[in-house]
């Protein structure tokens, strides 16, 4: 618009040319000479009038005829060409041949172009992206909300509306939340996509953490959570930019939209649960979708049913179950940690860092995308869940002993022998802290004969060292073959009148 006034001021001031004046503004001489054509229709003189001095009211003057049909020319239905255009594979040559087999005297492409520019032009920031049937979902969270009373203790809390939109119908999801946390987030969009009754193939969030845990102009990288529940529903999540609201206009004008229609409809009333905030919310929501827009002249559910429905991608059969995501590093007891428990993992993966899921039922490990393991959920704190088939052989044989069957075995060997097994697990906090030393022995038949492992233990029975290394050294001492010193008993005090009894004390 400068350039234009500047046009004016050399043509009519300075007396310039259309060739000068091009050369001196960096502007092709064509559209110097079609601005100038347009000034001595309008019989323009320099100083402009006060009226002029608006930019509006000097483009009206010297364009009104762009704005207005031509006489004998039929005027397209602009907004039925806007939605057709959001259809796939619907370009504006095709539209454009359509018009003009019905009316033969109509524009030519180039202004036909020219026209539906302008008359986008006049749309929102929102509605001027050309957006395709199915394509984007827009996502965020409102910035205001409403309170909702706990009845007991009177604490307010501010339930804020998770907004959902599909970019070419506008066709709007909102629902009442209490947090943005990921539990949440996931649930909002599952909600969501089941009251469209689709997927589309674009996610656009904001850069909430509950979304992408490091935002990047070109690679962020997404919650895990959030990334599988994408893969779930066949979709491709593409974050606005930081600081660039026009990335999600759509949604932006979703909330605005939300918050005059829905939150300040609701102001008056008073809430003291989630699902009464819900009840009302729904109602208005669908009053929202119906109203008619004001250039496409239909409301947002019209334009769905026509547009967008058919082109969203059809739902999973099996809806989304949540899930959490860790890294952890596989412990040297071949064991990984999550939520405080502790699952058994192949004994090979020791010292690696695995990726680990688990739902509300389920905990599953991978490796490198794939899984090597996979356990019942347990809530239990300190517990450990252990497949056998993870262990070490050596592991696996240790692990099928019970008390009663290293007894038993025990007894193989003799009495002495069972009566000290029992006597080593009888003494131990746990009786499996006692399995490697009976284990230990019950092996010490590899190098002695039955016999002398059945005196030995008879020994330590009889000494009061009921433990492996007391065995072991009785045999490697050949002290089995000596027999055991009896201590002579202490003698019973002589009656002495220095003695004193218990009755001395009182």
């Amino acid at each position: 618009m400068r350039k234009l006034r500047e046009i004016l001021r050399l043509h009519l001031e300075m007396g310039l040319g259309p060739r000068a004046i091009a050369r001196s503004l960096s502007v092709s001489p064509g559209t110097v000479s079609g601005y100038l054509g347009r000034v001595r229709v309008a019989k323009l003189t320099w100083p402009l009038p006060p009226e002029l001095d608006e930019d509006v009211a000097l483009t009206r003057l010297l364009f009104a005829d762009e704005r207005t049909a031509r006489p004998g020319r039929p005027e397209p239905d602009w907004g039925r060409l806007h939605l057709e255009l959001r259809k796939k594979h619907v370009t504006k040559q095709l539209l454009w041949e359509e018009y003009k087999a019905e009316q033969p005297d109509g524009y030519q492409f180039s202004q036909f172009c020219e026209r539906y520019a302008l008359w986008a032009a006049t749309l929102s920031v929102t509605m001027r992206q050309a957006h395709v049937a199915g394509e984007k979902l827009f996502l965020d969270f409102s910035g205001d909300g409403i309170d909702v009373v706990d009845p007991k203790t009177g604490e307010k809390r501010k339930a804020k509306l998770f907004l959902a939109v599909l970019g070419a119908s506008n066709f709007t999801y909102a629902g009442p939340v209490l947090s943005e946390s990921l539990p949440t987030w996931v649930q909002c969009h599952v909600h969501a996509l089941e009251y469209m009754g689709g997927a589309t193939q674009v996610w656009v969030p904001d850069n909430l953490k509950s979304a992408v845990t490091s935002p990047h102009r070109y690679e962020p990288d997404l919650n895990p959570t959030y990334a599988e529940l994408a893969r779930h529903y066949g979709a491709a999540v593409i974050p606005a930019r930081v600081r660039k609201p026009r990335d999600k206009a759509k949604v932006e004008q979703g909330v605005l939209l939300a918050e005059r229609w829905i939150l300040a409809a609701l102001r008056h009333q008073r809430f003291f649960s989630l699902e009464e905030v819900r009840q009302a919310v729904r109602p208005l929501l669908e009053k929202l979708n119906s109203r008619p827009m004001k250039k496409l002249k239909k409301s947002r559910r019209e334009v769905f049913e026509e547009v967008e429905r058919a082109a969203l991608r059809p739902l999973p059969a099996r809806r989304y179950e949540y899930s959490d995501w860790a890294r952890p590093r596989v412990r040297v007891d071949y064991h990984v940690e999550f939520d405080g428990h502790y699952y058994s993992v192949p004994y090979q993966l020791v010292g690696q860092q695995l990726d680990v899921r688990a739902t509300a039922s389920a905990l599953e490990v991978l490796h490198g995308g794939r899984r090597v393991s996979s356990h019942p959920r347990s809530f239990e704190r300190g517990g450990h869940t252990t497949q056998r088939e993870h262990m070490p052989k050596s592991h696996q044989a240790q692990a099928e002993w019970t008390p009663l069957k290293l007894v038993e075995w025990a007894k193989k060997t003799g009495p002495a022998t069972a009566a000290l097994v029992e006597e080593i697990l009888r003494y131990r906090v746990h009786a499996r802290h006692g399995f490697q030393a009976c284990l230990g022995v019950l092996h010490l038949g590899r190098r002695y004969e039955a016999e002398r492992i059945e005196a030995a233990c008879a020994r330590a029975l009889r000494l009061g060292a009921c433990t492996y290394k007391s065995v072991a050294a009785i045999l490697r001492n050949n002290l089995d073959r000596e027999p055991v010193r009896q201590e002579p008993r202490p003698e019973a005090l002589p009656v002495h009148d220095n003695v004193r009894g218990p009755g001395y004390y009182h």
